[in-house]
């Protein structure tokens, strides 16, 4: 029996190589991976953000009366 013959994956009328699903499969993952990795930052740098939004220097200062002036009016 050949040895190249039975190398991969029969789909009946093509035969895909497996070094060729091997090779899709790394790409796939390496993908994943830097999306993941890209992903990430974008949710850290999110979180900071809207982190800044709730900081408190970052509100105006408001004048409260004081209770002399509440008891005047």
């Amino acid at each position: 029996m050949d040895h190249s013959s039975n190398s991969g994956l029969n789909l009946g009328l093509i035969t895909i190589p497996q070094s060729l699903m091997t090779q899709t499969g790394t790409a796939s993952i390496l993908l994943l991976l830097l999306a993941q990795k890209a992903s990430q930052s974008a949710l850290e740098a999110m979180g900071q953000a809207s982190e800044e939004i709730f900081r408190g220097d970052r509100l105006p200062i408001l004048n409260f009366p004081n209770e002399d002036e509440l008891s005047r009016s």
